[in-house]
């Protein structure tokens, strides 16, 4: 047998071995009680603590290694680790803890004429794979969101983060520990070898569903190749619409925070989109104001005519995830043109309408094809801890089974409990 045979059978074997122990904690944790649950949840965040120099360690590691493959800055920002975002993976996982527990939860209740009692009741997915790139937080919250929504966990994080993701594996895995949990429940593929990916997009028998959460590659990749249901999280090719009716300093702040407060994550804005019917007095101030903030601005002829510095936009342009500080920009034709625009050349993610004319908004709200839309408010709150949901794998921009943020409860279906007094069917 050549090496590349043995290599490729020892993962195979390893990956199987993976899911076996992964469905056995599945049935453990269906029926765990959710004190259990919160205090894995709670030792695994004092771990993260308690550990916080080896995860950054291995962090800089990380950084150094990516820095040195030329790896793009929209990457590496998203990959560096320090104290707040430490600080935030553990506050992460006591905020599920916090979060009621879905399991068990009674959907809908009704009796029928003939005495028999239904409930639908949610239960847990299974076993879910998580696939993602760069993020190494994504390693916690992923994890912990499994954990409390009953489900058992495989994370395979991307190569430039698996030192990271290793160091904090290794906390949940404490924290599992610690409350006599599998620690099963929640495991890290152990290698970077791509092919892991390929063998987990198989394994019918032992993962009920695959999250992939990354660029629009890796997406396209998992759908095209996944033999296990995907709920998908595509890229965030979201849009800010100002319209005829927007007060200019709400917008003003609108804008920038949308763009700039976080340029590499899903819900920055990619698109600013301004009403033609006040653009000659809104687009020069918006745009300077980003311009003067150190964002590119690619724009429409109306656009380079508000400001000298706009380059040109291209068709590329407007269905592009740019995670950089880089936005198109252009002018449409009122909320219709703006409602157009974004159904075509958008994600379906997250966009905003910035408006006083309530007639419009609504318009905007119930028009656009997205998972989230708003209303005078930053993209940027596309996060399931913004929404009150605790954290969140992703912004699923499916339409089946979740969409939006995914968080606990998103994570589970539902059974039909069924109780009678020996009823018969005639």
């Amino acid at each position: 047998m050549s090496a590349l045979l043995e290599t490729t059978d020892a993962l195979h074997d390893q990956m199987l071995a993976l899911g076996r122990a992964a469905r056995a904690a599945a049935a453990e944790l269906a029926v765990v009680p959710s004190p259990v649950k919160d205090q894995a949840l709670r030792a695994a965040a004092s771990a993260i603590r308690a550990h916080k120099a080896e995860i950054q360690a291995a962090n800089d590691q990380d950084v150094a290694a990516a820095k040195e493959r030329g790896l793009a800055g929209p990457m590496i920002e998203r990959l560096m680790l320090n104290d707040a975002r430490i600080e935030a993976m553990a506050k992460g996982l006591e905020d599920i803890a916090d979060f009621p527990d879905p399991i068990g939860g009674v959907i809908a209740e009704w009796t029928r004429p003939n005495g028999l009692n239904i409930q639908r009741v949610r239960v847990p997915l299974g076993v879910i794979g998580i696939i993602y790139e760069s993020r190494p937080n994504v390693t916690a919250d992923a994890g912990g969101l499994c954990l409390k929504s009953g489900n058992a966990a495989i994370l395979r994080g991307g190569s430039e983060s698996h030192r990271s993701s290793r160091a904090i594996a290794d906390c949940l895995a404490k924290g599992l520990r610690s409350a006599g949990l599998p620690e099963a429940a929640i495991q890290l593929v152990p290698t970077t070898d791509r092919a892991a990916v390929g063998h987990m997009l198989t394994m019918r028998d032992f993962i009920d569903v695959i999250v992939p959460r990354g660029g629009k590659s890796l997406i396209q990749r998992i759908s095209d190749e996944s033999r296990i249901p995907v709920i998908k999280h595509l890229d965030g090719n979201n849009h800010v619409y100002v319209d005829a009716g927007a007060d200019l300093e709400k917008a003003r702040k609108v804008v920038m925070n949308a763009k700039m407060r976080r340029t590499s994550i899903c819900g920055a804005a990619e698109t600013l989109l301004v009403d033609r019917a006040v653009a000659d007095k809104v687009l020069p101030v918006l745009v300077k104001d980003l311009l003067d903030a150190g964002c590119a601005v690619r724009g429409d002829a109306a656009a380079q005519a508000a400001d000298p510095r706009v380059t040109p936009v291209s068709t590329e342009d407007w269905a592009t995830e740019y995670l950089d500080a880089i936005i198109a920009c252009g002018v449409v034709d009122g909320v219709d043109g703006a409602i157009a625009h974004v159904n075509q050349y958008g994600s379906h993610h997250t966009d905003a309408i910035v408006t006083e004319d309530a007639a419009a908004a609504e318009r905007f709200l119930q028009r656009i094809d997205s998972g989230i839309v708003l209303w005078n408010a930053s993209t940027q709150f596309a996060d399931g801890g913004e929404f009150g949901m605790g954290a969140e794998i992703g912004i699923s921009t499916d339409k089946f089974h979740a969409r939006g943020p995914v968080g606990a409860e998103q994570l589970t279906s539902y059974k039909y409990v069924v109780r009678g007094d020996g009823q018969t069917r005639p």
